[in-house]
Formats: structure tokens, C-alpha cells, sequence
């Protein structure tokens, strides 16, 4: 599908797509989605403020999304692909902010160091290097300064042809929060609406000990998705607010 299509295609998403022209191209690909709904008291230890927890039936998520990001591009430049394709784990929970809900990372990481020093450098978005690597069926990760650990054994099922809402609002979101220092950087995003298959997990090693009271159990749900392409728009700035004394 090209990218004006892409672009015509919005009648799955919660709000109009941005006037302004987008910035960037990338693919995520060959995605595996591990859910789990979590205590929101502890939740809200990771989570700035200024942002709300977005809740589904009053309980909170979180998710590990492991894939292989491609392909990816400022809009009409090529993209490189020693710096652009490269495998990525996100850890991200389902916030809200200016009357939009999207996610907000409490971990990112990235298998190549200078990929992971470009997109942070850009985007900055917490970024940080693991080592990664990725088969048909096995998604391996570590990283030893965080003692981060992953372990994924895997077959993937047949594609849903209908998904509950759940799915829908664990996969389908369409704008990004992160915070810096200094502000709440908001980006916004637009893809086709997630194609996903069952998944099959056959072994699953996770330890992430920041996140040990977050993610100690076995996922409450879990998805594969052969992945979509994404624009993304020029990130806006929103001030933090001050600190009460």
C-alpha cells in the first residue's frame, strides 16, 4: 500500500490525522505483543505526572513489544538501512493527555548502539543499547548494565478476524507521550490498523528488575503481528508543570 493510501485510510482511528505534513517513515515488523494488567498504584511510580493512566474496564496495562524496526526515514530522504533496521523492545503502559490517548515508554531499547544514539539524539526518546537477537521463532535480549533480561520461544497462529475491543485498545494508539526534563514531548503517529495473529509461547524467560512488581506473572494476553508502516509528525513540547511546595 503506498503512503497516500495510508493516508486516506482513517476510519479506524479515534481522531483526525494531523494537518501538517509528516516527518518520518518506518516499518514495524514482526511484532510480538506481551500484555499484562498490573497494579495501578505501582504503575503510577513510573509514570510523570502530567500524564493520566488510561484504564480499560478500571484496570491498568502494560505491554512488552518486541519487533524489528525498518525502513526507517525522514520524508524524502532513503533510508540507510546499517543505521535505519534494527531490533527493538519497548515496555510501554496506555496513558492520556490533551484529550488523546496513547502510550508512554518506561523502557526502550534498540539492538544497534548508533541506531539507538541516532533516534535518541532526534527524537529523544529514552533509547538504550541491549543486545539483541531474532529468528523465526525466538526473540532473545540482554542488556548488563540494567541486568535486563529476555527469552522468547514462539509460533505464531492464525490471524483474528475479529478482535475484541481489548485488542483494539492495547494495539491501537495513535499518539505517543514522553517526558524529558523539562517538557512532555507528544508525538503523533498514523499506520493501518494492526493486523494480528494468535501466538504460541513455548518458553519465556523476562526479568527486568526495575519492573519486578509490574511484570512477575505470565502475560494476560498475547499477539503477533506481521506489522505495519507508520508516519510520524514533528514532535510537540508541553511544559511540565511546577512542582508544589
Amino acid at each position: 500500500m503506498t503512503i497516500r493510501e495510508i493516508l486516506n485510510t482513517t476510519e479506524h482511528r479515534p481522531w483526525k490525522i494531523p494537518s501538517e505534513n509528516w516527518k518520518f517513515y518506518q516499518e514495524w515488523n514482526n511484532a510480538i505483543f506481551l500484555h499484562y494488567q498490573v497494579d495501578l498504584s505501582e504503575l503510577k511510580k513510573f509514570v510523570p505526572k502530567e500524564l493520566e493512566i488510561d484504564l480499560f474496564d478500571g484496570k491498568s496495562w502494560i505491554s512488552v513489544v518486541a519487533f524489528t524496526m525498518e525502513k526507517i526515514r525522514p520524508k524524502n530522504l532513503p533510508a540507510f538501512p546499517p543505521i535505519s533496521d534494527f531490533d527493538e523492545i519497548n515496555i510501554r503502559t496506555y496513558v492520556k493527555s490533551n484529550n488523546k490517548t496513547g502510550v508512554y515508554f518506561l523502557s526502550i531499547e534498540g539492538g544497534k548502539s548508533l541506531s539507538c544514539k541516532v533516534a535518541r539524539g532526534i527524537s529523544e526518546l529514552p533509547y538504550r543499547f541491549s543486545k539483541i537477537k531474532r529468528t523465526d521463532q525466538n526473540y532473545q535480549s540482554q542488556n548488563s548494565e540494567f541486568n535486563d533480561k529476555l527469552n522468547l520461544e514462539f509460533t505464531v497462529g492464525k490471524e483474528l478476524t475479529e478482535k475484541t475491543e481489548l485488542d483494539k485498545w492495547l494495539t491501537e494508539r495513535y499518539a505517543l507521550f514522553q517526558d524529558t526534563d523539562e517538557s512532555i514531548n507528544e508525538f503523533e503517529i498514523h499506520h493501518l490498523e494492526w493486523p494480528i495473529n494468535e501466538m504460541n509461547l513455548h518458553q519465556l524467560e523476562l526479568n527486568y528488575p526495575r519492573f519486578e512488581k509490574l511484570i512477575n506473572k505470565k502475560p494476560n494476553r498475547i499477539h503477533y503481528s506481521k506489522g505495519v508502516k507508520v508516519l510520524a509528525w514533528k514532535k510537540t513540547k508541553n511544559k511540565k508543570t511546577t512542582s508544589n511546595n
